[in-house]
């Protein structure tokens, strides 16, 4: 199982890097502003943040284990993905002034892209806990 620390550590990184790479790009794909999305965008993570928090220690209880297969990853990415798709599809139609459906697709847009960046950051993120325990371990 992952500390706090460890926990709080991976939740802050995958948030601020993906804030880096999602505002731009959803600004241009979407015609939206990005002063519009950045505000969304950081009140969507803090959102994120909280969710990966329950989210993410609830699969630990399910999977207690670092070397999880492909099939586990992708179960723990889109679980945590259609959760947060549920909870923040009616703020980011009321924040935009958009209807539903439009902030549905855009929703599913952050959901598509945060789905792979998960998937990736999850990863390395473990390969490189795993490395840092292995080397405290031998000293």
């Amino acid at each position: 199982m992952r500390s706090w620390k460890e926990r709080v550590t991976h939740m802050v990184l995958f948030e601020a890097i993906g804030l880096v790479i999602v505002i731009p790009l959803s600004s241009v794909l979407s015609g939206h502003d990005t002063g519009a999305l950045g505000v969304l965008a950081v009140g969507l993570a803090s959102a994120a943040m909280l969710w990966n928090l329950v989210w993410n220690r609830l699969f630990d209880s399910w999977v207690p284990t670092r070397r999880r297969t492909l099939v586990q990853r992708i179960a723990q990415a889109l679980g945590f993905e259609l959760g947060l798709l549920v909870a923040t599809l009616p703020v980011v139609a009321w924040w935009l002034e958009i209807g539903l459906v439009e902030a549905f697709w855009l929703d599913l847009g952050f959901m598509l892209f945060f789905l792979g960046y998960a998937l990736v950051f999850n990863t390395a993120f473990d390969r490189v806990m795993r490395r840092r325990l292995t080397q405290r371990e031998a000293t």
